[in-house]
């Protein structure tokens, strides 16, 4: 089992069919494409997103049901390829992908981006930032309560 050292976690230990890999990047993070998911019971809902690259680079995100139990996600078909999902006219939540919404900590208090949603296949967890245009989503939704946050 592969291992990587973390500057938030230690070393942690992950099995190479749970990489996700984001083949265009993040944008800003173009050359960082391949992540792991941490999951702790003490940081519920938040799913970790540690880079496999850069030690030091980790995203806190959270379930986009999680902040919002109604949310309706839409990809474009240049996202739904990348995201190996081509065949999927409209990929569902849980069934489909997983969707992320990644948090910002202000001095304001904890944002989510539900405007560009991290979106994770399923099955080949290949994975995609999906701005949704015409959407009524904001890259700063607030959160309801604070999330309290590992990653810097």
């Amino acid at each position: 089992m592969p291992s990587f050292d973390t500057k938030n976690f230690g070393r942690i230990a992950f099995e190479t069919r749970d990489t996700i890999e984001f083949p265009r990047g993040l944008p800003g993070f173009e050359d960082r494409r391949r992540f792991v998911a941490i999951r702790q019971e003490r940081t519920a809902p938040l799913v970790f997103l540690q880079n496999l690259e850069d030690p030091g680079l980790c995203f806190i995100t959270a379930p986009v049901l999680a902040v919002d139990p109604r949310y309706r996600l839409k990809m474009s078909a240049e996202d739904r390829e990348a995201a190996d999902l081509a065949s999927v006219r409209r990929p569902r939540i849980g069934k489909h992908v997983w969707a992320l919404g990644v948090i910002s900590v202000r001095e304001s208090g904890p944002t989510v981006n539900l405007l560009a949603p991290l979106v994770i296949n399923l099955r080949s967890l290949r994975a995609v930032q999906a701005v949704m245009r015409d959407s009524s989503y904001s890259h700063r939704h607030a959160l309801p309560e604070p999330a309290e946050a590992v990653c810097s």
